[in-house]
């Protein structure tokens, strides 16, 4: 007879800034740039308590391109962390990383989509993954915490390893309701 295989782990909602912080750490990502976001507010704090990583505080999403390209040229890899209304700041900047071929990791929370209260959040939400791609980014989404956690390794890898430009989406239902 056998017996029953243990069940995988579960993690809730709550963990899953911290399994990602866990990730992009082994992933030796060293820098972080991000205009202030809720959706973000636990990964963020984790990378600015974190002596080993410079965190970089935005005026506007497209600077973080840039910041990205600087951090690859200098030997360090970096994480993009950024709203999806953010991303129609960066169209034009987001050439440099496909002209310069370096790695682009950038994790996007989304807006305008489930439940959504802002109707000026909705246009751009529709837009963001159409956006990245005709930019030539490889667009990733993630519904659940599971799918997030395996879907950032991936990413990771992709990014940093075969040297790709990637945004991994953060769907709205798993960030949750936002209300004012």
């Amino acid at each position: 007879m056998h017996s029953p295989q243990p069940k995988p782990e579960t993690r809730t909602s709550d963990d899953w800034p911290s399994e990602l912080y866990r990730i992009l750490k082994a992933a030796d990502v060293r820098q972080m740039s991000y205009v202030p976001d809720a959706g973000h507010s636990q990964l963020i704090r984790l990378f600015s308590a974190d002596r080993d990583v410079t965190t970089n505080v935005l005026t506007t999403e497209e600077e973080s391109i840039a910041i990205a390209a600087g951090a690859w040229l200098g030997g360090q890899r970096s994480v993009v962390l950024m709203q999806s209304s953010g991303v129609g700041n960066c169209i034009n900047m987001l050439s440099l990383s496909a002209i310069g071929r370096f790695p682009l990791l950038m994790l996007v929370t989304m807006r305008g989509e489930w439940a959504e209260f802002n109707p000026w959040q909705v246009p751009m939400g529709l837009a963001t993954a159409p956006v990245l791609a005709a930019m030539g980014i490889r667009v990733m989404r993630a519904e659940t915490p599971h799918d997030l956690i395996e879907t950032v390794e991936a990413a990771a890898v992709l990014a940093f390893e075969a040297e790709q430009q990637v945004a991994v989406l953060l769907s709205q239902r798993l960030l949750g309701r936002k209300t004012w």
